[in-house]
């Protein structure tokens, strides 16, 4: 009688019996595509996915970027109400900060999750590409996008720090623990915040390089690096503008302060952070396997 034919094309891997005699196991093929489909990806495949993301928001056109760069100024202002939330349902204890952390989250679900324009984003993004393919005009792009957003989340933030300040959106409690929250942002020298943004920086970088591997899991990977950011008392220049820009209209700091004691510092921070620390050694790992 005749074998039935097999639907499957079989493969051999390497088996180790009982008595420790090594043979060849038969895989099929659906078996092998169940294995690749269950690995994780490899570096030179996130590498490729980064940047072709960085490709595509240098390609945007101006007007799509500013507007998109807004909506993440304003969605990232839910960060500090969803903080100011969580510490006030909570009577003063050792472990309220970390509660009120997670808070932090919110603002960047939004952001990531809605695809909007973050400067910290783009110091990993627009960084690969420039690095893939060295030249004036991929550079004059990427500072061109650099610029663009960073004016645009800046225009939402000021916007969001205004509405609250100015309004009677949010309760006179909760814009206290607003207030509180936010004194951190000028606690620290000039040195000390680059260093704390350096942190920042580092962080979400991290973040834009994992979300390509983590499969259905984006939402825990964000609250976690974020609220990492949060509880460590690191600066983030965009979360923190918020924050700056809230104590400028409630008139406790000044224009000078916000812009030397905070956007200075950080934006330098953050720069280094993303970009001369995590893009340059994300770059490394695969240079010459890109070649």
């Amino acid at each position: 009688m005749a074998k039935p034919q097999q639907d499957e094309r079989e493969q051999f891997a390497p088996r180790q019996d009982g008595a420790g005699n090594r043979g060849e196991a038969r895989i099929t093929e659906r078996e092998a595509d169940d294995i690749e489909s269950r690995s994780a990806p490899r570096t030179p495949v996130i590498y490729e996915v980064v940047r072709r993301s960085g490709e595509e928001e240098m390609a945007r056109p101006v007007v799509s970027l500013w507007w998109s760069g807004v909506a993440a100024g304003l969605s990232i202002s839910f960060s500090l109400l969803a903080q100011a939330i969580l510490q006030h349902s909570f009577e003063p204890s050792s472990w309220r900060h970390l509660v009120s952390s997670f808070g932090y989250s919110v603002g960047f679900l939004m952001v990531v999750l809605g695809r909007q324009q973050l400067f910290t984003e783009n110091t990993i993004t627009v960084v690969l590409p420039v690095m893939a393919s060295w030249s004036r005009r991929d550079l004059g792009r990427a500072g061109r996008l650099w610029a663009v957003v960073l004016l645009a989340n800046f225009a939402g933030t000021l916007f969001a720090a205004a509405f609250c300040s100015f309004t009677s959106v949010i309760t006179p409690e909760l814009k206290r623990d607003m207030i509180e929250i936010s004194r951190h942002v000028f606690e620290y020298g000039f040195v000390e915040t680059v260093f704390k943004a350096i942190a920042a920086g580092f962080l979400v970088a991290a973040l834009v390089w994992l979300l390509p591997s983590t499969e259905g899991g984006q939402v825990g990977l964000i609250v976690i690096m974020t609220t990492v950011i949060s509880a460590g008392g690191f600066m983030h220049i965009v979360a923190g503008s918020m924050e700056a820009f809230l104590l400028m209209w409630e008139g406790m700091a000044s224009v000078g302060q916000v812009i030397g004691g905070f956007i200075v510092p950080t934006l330098i921070g953050n720069v280094l952070g993303g970009t001369a620390l995590f893009a340059l050694l994300a770059y490394a790992q695969v240079m010459k396997e890109m070649d």
